[in-house]
C-alpha cells in the first residue's frame, strides 16, 4: 500500500514541476494552485508516515502543515474576492 501513495508522492511531485514551469502563463492562480498542491502534499504525508508506521509526531505535523496552506489559499482566494466585490 505504501508504494501506491509513493506513487501519488511522484505524481505530485511531477505536478509541482509543470506548474514551476508554467508559473509565467498564470501568474495570477500560480500561489493558489501551489498552496492547493502543497496541502494536499501534506495529507499524502500524513498518510504515507501512518501507513509506514513512522512516528506518531509526524500525522499532526503534516495535517498542520496541511490546514496552514489551506488556510492560506483561503486568504488569497478571500481577498480577491474582496477587490472583485469592491
Amino acid at each position: 500500500m505504501t508504494a501506491l501513495v509513493d506513487l501519488v508522492i511522484v505524481f505530485l511531485a511531477v505536478e509541482a514541476v509543470l506548474l514551476y514551469v508554467l508559473r509565467r502563463r498564470f501568474p495570477d492562480r500560480y500561489a493558489v494552485l501551489l498552496l492547493g498542491l502543497v496541502a494536499g502534499g501534506f495529507i499524502v504525508l500524513a498518510l504515507r508516515s501512518t501507513l509506514a508506521g513512522g512516528a506518531w509526531y509526524w500525522i499532526p505535523v503534516c495535517l498542520f502543515l496541511s490546514l496552514a496552506a489551506h488556510l492560506a489559499d483561503l486568504g488569497i482566494r478571500w481577498r480577491r474576492h474582496q477587490r472583485v466585490d469592491q
